[in-house]
């Protein structure tokens, strides 16, 4: 997946928009307000940063060399992904979804009901 990829399947999740609060490079993607995903714009390489459950960061970090703790977040719960090929876009997708989840499942009931 490219940038522009990364991107437009974030913003087609409910209630997601699109923010560059950092600086002017690094485009932040909230539900609610709240961030899961993060993907800088200056990289040559594209990645993502996603939030995860701490288990599920370990794990990924484990059995993908693409993975990597994000350097500008708390290490047990936010991943870097690099889309360095041997990562499929399914499986990008399906932690994209994992990130979003995650978030929305911490929001208040009364957020949580403007997302259905």
């Amino acid at each position: 997946m490219n940038v522009e990829e990364l991107r437009e399947y974030c913003l087609s999740l409910k209630g997601t928009t699109e923010c560059f609060p950092f600086d002017d490079v690094t485009l932040v993607l909230k539900v609610q307000g709240k961030m899961f995903a993060l993907i800088p714009l200056d990289n040559i390489e594209p990645q993502i940063s996603l939030k995860c459950d701490p288990d599920l960061a370990i794990s990924l970090r484990e059995e993908f060399e693409g993975v990597v703790p994000a350097y500008h977040f708390n290490k047990k719960h936010w991943n870097t992904v690099f889309m360095d090929g041997h990562i499929t876009r399914k499986q990008i997708c399906e932690w994209i979804d994992h990130s979003y989840k995650l978030v929305v499942s911490g929001l208040p009931k009364k957020l949580k009901e403007e997302l259905q």
